[in-house]
């Protein structure tokens, strides 16, 4: 079962595209997380998905939100990824997919890691849920529904 708003995000500390850790607790008190987990850099799907939040990423900051990417993928591949797409909103690597699991994010098929985000407020409540692996674009335009809350 997926986290819930109104429940607690929980906390993890993951590298970055740049190898640096990044917590979630970071950002408690300063500023609402858009934490979105996809499957994998640079496929269509994910790649229209980063996209689009690149091309939103000013909404997002107009609204105090940062934005952080998950997927299972290397820290090098996601150091391409960014690079290849102009990405500039912070992508962690999970390997093994504990955070994921954490996070309740479940497999498409049991074998495409799944395609979720969550809006956490900056007192690291989770505050909307959205889960959904056809629709990449929505997931852009549901975080910032529930933002403009």
């Amino acid at each position: 079962m997926p986290i819930q708003p109104g429940e607690a995000a929980p906390e993890f500390e993951l590298p970055d595209q740049n190898g640096a850790l990044v917590s979630l607790s970071r950002f408690r008190g300063r500023s609402a997380v858009v934490l979105f987990f996809y499957p994998k850099d640079d496929t269509t799907g994910c790649t229209a998905e980063a996209c689009e939040f690149r091309d939103r990423a000013a909404s997002f900051d107009t609204v105090g939100a940062t934005l952080l990417g998950i997927s299972s993928d290397s820290t090098e591949s996601h150091s391409r990824f960014a690079s290849k797409y102009g990405l500039p909103m912070t992508l962690l690597s999970d390997k093994g997919g504990r955070v994921r699991k954490l996070y309740g994010v479940k497999s498409t098929f049991g074998i495409i890691p799944g395609r979720a985000t969550f809006v956490i407020d900056r007192n690291g409540i989770v505050r909307h849920h959205f889960s959904s692996q056809s629709e990449p674009l929505r997931h852009v335009s549901e975080a910032l529904a529930a933002l403009s809350r």
